[in-house]
């Protein structure tokens, strides 16, 4: 795949060519690849030469490339406030791309820089820094009716043929060039060379990875979670607590292997390097692993070892709880999810934490109470 030319910014890419169109001057329309872009795009933006293809909901992406490995980009969405963008990824992920992001300020200014995406937080993504290279043609930002149109042009190595882009946009109007987070994006491989998007399986990707999350919460997060609930607080309705934990667990273990199953195959189409979220994942499972080779081997009650088989299995479950809350966060995160998964989440650990809390004071209190009845225990003896 090729890849940019060392970092360079150049001052015209701050020189911007601002056409705003009003909307009783253009009837308010959505773009569309027969669309006549010499109306209000200038040279070379305006060829009809132009490749286009729809990438992503409204976006649309039109390119040309010349023999001299210049190639002039024109990238469209629609438009109501915020800003809009395209990165250059190579591996796909969004930290460690660059990214041409344009907007229009509430003045009616309009505004395209280079963004390097060093880190996820906003303190992490640098403007006019990147690998990009651009050319002397000053680039363009265009509202024209419902649209904006980022036309720029790009000097690259080699002949760019599949690459992976990172199509983004957000709500809110930078603020003395700080971006903020994006409130969707989409990740998918372009080629080039033909004009075509071949990541035609990106519905299949997102498909996956909320498939992936969401066994992971349910199985990881929740369903075990219960289980061991269940198996501390629930021993005086004997033996329907056994049975309800034995369920849970493997209901748990199950649709939590699911997932993995689910991750592995996303991660062999979009190769992700998320190594922290990988291991603790590969963690999780062995362990849950362990937890249903010791429900097979686990030995009888009047045993002598049974003690040790007992802690052994209270203190890996116990770990194995910990590194899935732990891996479903750092999931959520990384994946780029929407706020509710957040809030779903996050309201399922409050509750599971406040009732924790509330049962360990009643199992206390119960145990405190029959201790206190055992000492208090009058006895009674009997001579002859």
């Amino acid at each position: 795949m090729a890849t940019a030319m060392p970092t360079q910014v150049r001052g015209a890419l701050s020189m911007v060519i601002v056409v705003l169109v009003g909307a009783a001057a253009v009837e308010a329309q959505r773009d569309a690849c027969g669309a006549d872009l010499s109306t209000f795009l200038p040279s070379p933006f305006s060829s009809s030469r132009l490749h286009c293809a729809p990438v992503w909901n409204s976006f649309i992406l039109r390119h040309l490339q010349n023999g001299d490995n210049i190639m002039s980009i024109v990238l469209s969405a629609t438009y109501t406030s915020g800003w809009v963008g395209i990165g250059f990824s190579s591996d796909g992920k969004m930290v460690g791309s660059s990214a041409m992001i344009g907007w229009i300020d509430n003045h009616g200014r309009a505004y395209i820089k280079q963004y390097y995406l060093r880190g996820q937080t906003s303190s992490g993504v640098k403007v006019d820094q990147g690998n990009l290279l651009t050319t002397d043609t000053r680039p363009a930002v265009v509202l024209y009716g419902d649209n904006i149109y980022l036309a720029f042009q790009l000097n690259f190595s080699v002949q760019l043929a599949q690459q992976h882009i990172i199509v983004a946009s957000s709500a809110i109007t930078p603020n003395k060039f700080h971006l903020a987070e994006h409130n969707d994006k989409a990740t998918l491989s372009f080629d080039f060379s033909s004009g075509d998007p071949v990541s035609t399986d990106y519905p299949y990707q997102l498909k996956l990875k909320r498939n992936h999350g969401a066994l992971a919460m349910f199985g990881w997060g929740i369903l075990l979670p219960l289980g061991a609930i269940v198996a501390r607080y629930l021993r005086h309705k004997d033996p329907l607590w056994y049975y309800l934990h034995i369920l849970l667990q493997f209901l748990g273990y199950i649709i939590g292997l699911a997932g993995v199953v689910t991750g592995i195959a996303l991660y062999n189409r979009i190769h992700s390097n998320f190594t922290i979220h990988r291991g603790l994942g590969i963690s999780v499972l062995a362990l849950g692993s362990l937890q249903v080779i010791a429900f097979f081997l686990r030995p009888n009650p009047d045993f002598k070892a049974r003690k040790y088989w007992n802690r052994y299995h209270h203190w890996l479950g116990r770990l194995c709880l910990f590194f899935a809350a732990v891996n479903i966060a750092l999931g959520i995160e990384i994946g780029g999810a929407n706020m509710l998964w957040k809030v779903i989440y996050g309201a399922f650990m409050s509750v599971i934490l406040i009732t924790v809390t509330f049962l360990e004071i009643m199992l206390w209190n119960r145990l405190a109470k029959a201790s206190t009845l055992r000492i208090q225990m009058p006895t009674c003896n009997f001579e002859t």
